[in-house]
């Protein structure tokens, strides 16, 4: 478990429950529906139609600019509707702000587990796909990507996209979930949730999602069922980083970057999934906790924050 204690609290106190975050402050993340329907359902719209444009027999100038200013709409949406729940709350605002500073040195070995954590369990994923007579070239650079955005170069899409997205997600996205439910379940709810997210993207033409769905029916259900050990992994990290935002940042884009690093088979990336499905388990049993606490319930609101969640 986190080793913060709360806020002014002595060591004698006892820490928050599951030793996570401060309560007083959990109970103002208090609009999951709303925040996951509006998430889910602007990304949607301004995917879908970007998805029709790509798939035009022209792709004029116009058509290509336009696919890509509906892309990164629906990247921002999360975002936006982050910014327009906080608008009214300082004390949201504080908290998050707070948050999106840097860990500090004595969680560096966190910080570099968000960056390791998943090009070694690739490495070892390829690895272990040479007993089934997969090539040593899997381990050569790709000195290039795998996909395409249009206008927008890929690497700046891998890293721009984990920002973005986690900006969202793990400044209020995590906590709304977490208020009332368990980690593991928040984290259950949140892959299902995400991967619903991740689909309008697989019907624009050239972008990962699409190269992915094309690649066979085994790639595209390895996406989703990766997500499982990644979302379990990366809100570990979070918690042990005393909810950093910025360590899930690390870790999505350093996610991102290392599937386009190496010639990787694609099965060796479902022997990955299979290697950090096994670690993910390996975290929420020794870290159990963590996990499975049952949430505090956080006290009712009062008038004057009901009226500003409404």
């Amino acid at each position: 478990m986190v080793a913060d204690s709360a806020v002014g609290a002595s060591p004698a106190e006892p820490r928050p429950p599951r030793g996570r975050q401060d309560e007083a402050i959990l109970r103002e993340y208090t609009r999951p529906v709303a925040f996951y329907v509006w998430a889910t359902a602007l990304p949607w719209a301004f995917w879908f139609a970007a998805a029709y444009l790509s798939h035009l027999p022209e792709q004029s100038q116009a058509v290509l600019v336009s696919t890509l200013m509906l892309s990164l709409a629906g990247l921002f949406s999360p975002l936006a509707v982050v910014v327009a729940f906080i608008w009214n709350r300082p004390r949201l605002r504080a908290d998050i702000v707070t948050r999106l500073k840097w860990p500090g040195a004595d969680r560096l070995p966190w910080v570099l587990a968000a960056v390791l954590l998943v090009p070694v369990s690739l490495l070892a994923a390829q690895g272990v796909s040479l007993f089934f007579g997969y090539g040593l070239d899997q381990f050569s650079l790709r000195g290039g990507f795998t996909f395409s955005t249009g206008l927008m170069p890929a690497w700046a899409t891998l890293i721009g996209a984990a920002i973005i997205e986690e900006l969202a997600w793990h400044s209020y996205g995590t906590d709304t979930l977490v208020r009332k439910m368990r980690v593991f379940s928040a984290s259950m709810l949140f892959t299902l949730i995400w991967a619903l997210w991740h689909v309008p993207l697989s019907f624009i033409d050239g972008y990962y999602q699409n190269e992915v769905v094309e690649s066979g029916v085994l790639a595209t259900l390895n996406f989703p069922i990766s997500m499982i050990a990644f979302v379990l992994v990366m809100n570990w990290l979070y918690y042990r980083c005393g909810r950093s935002i910025l360590v899930p940042v690390i870790f999505h884009a350093s996610a991102n970057m290392s599937a386009e690093l190496f010639m990787t088979h694609p099965d060796s990336k479902i022997i990955q999934t299979g290697v950090l499905l096994i670690f993910s388990a390996a975290i929420v049993i020794r870290d159990r906790s963590l996990f499975f606490d049952r949430p505090a319930v956080a006290p009712e609101l009062s008038q004057d924050d009901a009226r500003a969640d409404g």
